[in-house]
């Protein structure tokens, strides 16, 4: 009458009462079979080692890490790597792992149930803090020989330290080699970036940027300075005008002397011509040995002779001018042209004074009206030549920080896995673990007792119980007749 009405707690009593030996037989023999098929099992010995993480020993504010990648990532980076075929094979081969008498397991196979075999799982940190940290991990190698256990163990700890310590140095090594060739490029355009402003500043020396004052300041002077020689060439033209005007005069003067000379001369020949005259008529009327013939021809002779002395002064001579040329010109004559020579080079040295001034102002006046677009490609330049150099000094400090980290890794002075407890001689086995096993067949055993016990009353039709009748019939119960068990009072008689 299980499922016809609500059980009391004196009713579960009753039930347990008279149904307790078939909770108990199958709590007990679940019991004992699942502890006795326990015994079948081929035992299995785990060795475990703990690795600590220990942080890097030079403070960070002095030599920053280069690895930068979690703890945790590289853990399960290097559980990838070395759960990998390559690197398990040889530990199967060294320790001839799983191999079967009948030769049917594979090398594939053979690594897949080492691979099985191996556990790493993350010691977790009692000190909470603001970023997931990783103090340690334990490793650990289940095997049929505890002695094998251990060596395995001990052999994929070493392998995960120096994998460790293997990746740190590659990462270090290979962010410095990567900064040293950015750094070489960014060497070479910062050169190209100096020798481009270095051919700026040749070509536009002067019309730089800040220069305006300056040269403002200079064309000032300049001008100044042109109008002083404008003034000076001016004053010195008319000066030498004014001498050569005196010194024509003067010229002029001591021209005239010297022609009366000429005149002189002209008159020797005219009386050469009269007394030659003279003889041609004597000697039509005397012979050559009269007195008057012969002192004609004396003075004759003597008036030729004055008169070649006087053409042999004057042979190269063409022009009275060029003849007074020839002679000495009075003092006078000579400081005036001196004083002439002297202007005329005065003049020219400021013609050249005031021609460079102007030339000199109108390359100022040139820089000045180039000086916006000089400014802007000069701040162009100068912003890429900056921004290069910043680019540079950069790339240094990082490749200088760099070299440092690779250098604290070299010498195992960075983050870095150590042995906290070696590999154990496991001295009993881990599976199976026995007590378990029957516990867990006893409680099998009691629940299926009780699921037996459910089953049997919810099938039982009999009528214990006042309720019971009540519930059945539907009316209230009168009296109710003991249960006379006859067996248990033949026995008391019989007592």
């Amino acid at each position: 009458m299980l499922g016809h009405r609500q059980l009391e707690p004196h009713d579960y009593i009753e039930i347990l009462r008279r149904r307790w030996w078939i909770i108990l037989v199958p709590a007990v023999v679940g019991c004992v079979g699942v502890y006795l098929a326990s015994l079948l099992l081929h035992d299995q010995y785990t060795s475990t080692t703990l690795v600590l993480v220990e942080g890097q020993k030079v403070p960070e504010n002095y030599v920053k890490s280069v690895v930068t990648q979690d703890i945790g990532e590289q853990l399960g980076t290097m559980q990838q790597q070395i759960m990998s075929r390559t690197r398990l094979q040889p530990i199967v081969e060294k320790f001839d792992l799983y191999k079967s008498d009948k030769g049917d397991l594979t090398m594939e196979d053979r690594i897949d149930r080492l691979r099985k075999a191996i556990s790493v799982d993350p010691v977790k940190s009692l000190i909470s803090s603001g970023k997931d940290q990783l103090p340690g991990f334990t490793i650990s190698f289940t095997a049929d020989d505890p002695r094998q256990a251990q060596q395995v163990c001990s052999e994929i700890t070493s392998m995960f330290i120096e994998e460790n310590l293997k990746l740190r140095e590659q990462s270090a090594t290979g962010t410095t080699d990567f900064l040293r060739t950015q750094l070489d490029d960014a060497k070479k355009r910062l050169d190209e970036q100096d020798s481009r402003l270095a051919d700026f500043k040749r070509k536009y020396m002067g019309s730089l940027p800040g220069n305006e004052q300056t040269d403002m300041n200079l064309m000032t002077s300049y001008g100044s300075q042109l109008n002083a020689v404008t003034s000076e060439l001016t004053r010195a033209q008319q000066d030498k005008a004014y001498a050569e005007s005196l010194l024509a005069q003067q010229l002029s003067a001591w021209q005239n002397s010297q022609k009366s000379v000429e005149v002189g001369q002209d008159s020797l020949e005219k009386q050469l011509g009269d007394l030659q005259a003279q003889l041609v008529s004597m000697r039509a009327h005397y012979t050559e040995d009269y007195p008057d013939v012969v002192k004609l021809k004396q003075d004759i002779a003597a008036l030729q002779k004055k008169i070649a002395d006087n053409k042999a002064h004057s042979e190269q001579e063409t022009s009275p001018t060029q003849a007074a040329s020839h002679r000495p010109e009075p003092p006078q004559i000579q400081q005036l042209r001196l004083q002439v020579h002297n202007m005329d080079i005065f003049v020219k040295q400021k013609t050249q004074d005031q021609a460079r001034l102007r030339q000199l102002l109108a390359s100022y006046q040139r820089r000045l009206s180039m000086s916006p677009a000089v400014e802007e490609e000069y701040k162009a330049i100068t912003r890429d030549h900056q921004t290069a150099l910043q680019f540079y000094n950069d790339l240094l400090a990082k490749t200088d920080q760099s070299e440092m980290a690779r250098d604290l890794e070299r010498r195992q002075q960075g983050e870095q896995f150590r042995l906290m407890d070696p590999a154990d001689l496991p001295e009993k086995p881990s599976f199976p673990n026995r007590p378990l096993f029957a516990g867990a067949g006893l409680g099998v055993g009691f629940a299926l007792g009780i699921g037996i016990c459910l089953l049997l009353e919810l099938l039982d039709k009999s009528l214990r119980t006042e309720n019971d009748v009540e519930l059945m019939l539907g009316l209230p119960t009168l009296a109710m007749v003991p249960v006379i068990d006859s067996r248990r009072k033949n026995r008391k008689q019989a007592a």
